[in-house]
């Protein structure tokens, strides 16, 4: 059984944890007393996804908020892209999001974004700490005491209004393409079935779009977690599917056969569209396919890494202005000319576009990328056996280039491999690729021997 202390973490985002004995209403109400102290009185937005927790968490972040002078823009079940794009576009004094993303329903968490509707940096995020663990809430007075306001109608429209902006939507609506969809009866529920059917003029096959119904799958769109979809598609002859994660941001993707693309792929696919159309680099996390290197080349440009996390990504897209940026792994696309956010309507959007532009098929358009295999995997660790779990890795690998700015990377002649704790749960991520399925298979067993034993 993990520690008590692995199942309520801070991290690049936010604060997250098992619904209960770790993250409870009284938690997150004094956390958002510290938010609401550290942004000072002013509108703060607050919305939420669809697990069973988020009414009662959002309660409590509301009283949170109000014991701080800050006053309260509730909007409602949407996917977390909205709610920063609205925080930012409002110039509110900031935003949470209570979502616990991809992680399993018994799950929750407060994402937290600043004015700009970003993730907040590395300052921003031990300054609010810093208050939080002093406990020196701003108590607001009656007299100062704010009340709750909603919107439920503006965030959504300005979401799909900006995304349309950058892809031909005419294009796209005369084709009619038929679209299969997997929201997990997440966030994204309502809105995605508004976009593909309403906006698009897709001819949509929708399955668990239901936001007052559990989450029916995993949480995170795997592979292995969408055969229904697969299966959709394949019986609706669908020309594409996609599926989101609970709180919208992440994409996975169908092709036709009903196959399901490598998130590395969606990611490479997506930035061969915009670089296409948009001046700029690239920038992705250390654990995302080389695929994109290969494909940032082919447009002369260059791809700057970070450590894995939005947070992390976002940074360095503001710091070299890149044109588009991700996380491969997590099916997390990043346009900064929306907003920097992982988006996966942003997703939706240029790959249908691509298809209308180009008349061919998402199977087409997928063999047409450089060819990697990738292999992933996890494993639970105890403290103290990390640094000479890393020391054995460097030792089992000499001659590698080591990158130590996110666990450890080692790079290869024949490919990489990535160790490195996860943002959000107990858990080892390890990752390998490599030009050949036998060479993947090679490192990502040699990196899984010395983790597991």
């Amino acid at each position: 059984m993990p520690r008590r202390e692995h199942l309520l973490k801070i991290g690049v985002s936010g604060i997250r944890g098992v619904v209960g004995d770790f993250l409870t209403p009284s938690l997150a109400c004094a956390f958002a007393q510290a938010f609401g102290t550290y942004v000072g009185p002013g509108r703060v937005v607050v919305g939420r996804d669809t697990r069973r927790s988020g009414p009662m968490l959002q309660h409590a972040v509301c009283c949170g908020l109000l014991a701080a002078g800050c006053e309260p823009v509730d909007v409602g079940v949407l996917p977390t892209p909205t709610i920063q794009i609205y925080t930012g576009h409002t110039r509110a004094r900031g935003g949470i999001a209570i979502t616990a993303s991809h992680n399993p329903p018994e799950y929750n968490a407060l994402k937290l974004f600043n004015s700009q509707g970003l993730f907040f940096n590395t300052y921003e995020r031990n300054e609010l700490l810093d208050l939080y663990h002093q406990s020196d809430f701003r108590q607001a007075g009656n007299a100062e005491t704010r009340t709750v306001r909603w919107d439920y109608e503006t965030p959504a429209g300005l979401h799909l209004a900006r995304v349309l902006s950058h892809v031909n939507g005419e294009a796209i609506r005369a084709r009619r393409f038929r679209v299969a969809l997997d929201a997990v009866n997440g966030a994204g529920s309502r809105l995605s079935c508004r976009f593909l059917e309403t906006e698009l003029h897709c001819r949509l096959h929708a399955i668990s779009v239901d936001p007052d119904q559990p989450f029916p799958r995993v949480a995170e769109p795997r592979p292995e977690t969408l055969s229904e979809l697969s299966a959709l598609v394949r019986s609706r002859n669908c020309e594409i599917g996609f599926a989101q994660d609970p709180d919208g941001d992440r994409l996975a993707v169908c092709d036709e056969t009903g196959r399901v693309l490598d998130n590395d792929d969606v990611l490479a696919l997506a930035v061969d569209a915009v670089l296409r159309r948009l001046p700029g680099d690239v920038v992705v996390n250390l654990t995302t396919s080389s695929a994109i290197d290969d494909v940032a080349a082919s447009h002369g440009r260059r791809v700057y890494r970070t450590p894995v996390g939005e947070a992390n990504v976002v940074e360095m897209i503001q710091a070299v202005g890149a044109a588009i940026g991700g996380e491969g792994s997590n099916g997390g696309i990043i346009l900064p000319a929306v907003h920097l956010c992982r988006d996966s309507y942003t997703g939706m959007a240029f790959l249908l576009d691509r298809m209308a532009e180009t008349g061919l098929r998402v199977s087409e358009l997928a063999a047409r990328l450089p060819r990697y295999h990738r292999r992933f995997g996890q494993a639970r660790y105890e403290h103290g056996r990390l640094g000479p779990l890393m020391q054995a890795l460097e030792d089992e690998f000499p001659g590698a280039r080591a990158d130590r700015s996110d666990g450890l990377k080692l790079e290869l002649e024949t490919g990489w491999i990535h160790v490195r704790a996860s943002n959000t749960e107990p858990l080892l991520r390890i990752a390998a690729e490599a030009r050949t399925e036998q060479e993947a298979d090679a490192l990502f067993g040699r990196a899984m021997r010395l983790v597991e034993g």
